[in-house]
């Protein structure tokens, strides 16, 4: 019984981040710092760091590096996308 909640619990962590993966470490940065942003005006931290000892920039990159941020990439307008 236990055995199969802790399965059932690591299928729904899998499946609740469903954002795309970070093609390029220029993506990540602005995503970071986006996070950041947030971070610096009252966001609550998702990670186990003191926002008091850490800086917004480093809390973010945690944030990312541990998939607790959802996000989802968008086409650029006037962009020219084959369809």
């Amino acid at each position: 019984m236990v055995e199969q909640t802790e399965q059932l619990v690591e299928e729904s962590t899998k499946s609740e981040n469903k954002s795309p993966e970070i093609d390029s470490k220029y993506r990540k940065i602005i995503l970071a710092a986006q996070r950041s942003k947030q971070l610096q005006r009252g966001a609550e931290p998702r990670v186990e760091m003191d926002p008091r000892k850490n800086k917004s920039t480093r809390i973010a990159m945690k944030e990312l590096e541990e998939g607790k941020i959802e996000y989802e990439l968008t086409p650029i307008l006037g962009a020219n996308v084959s369809q």
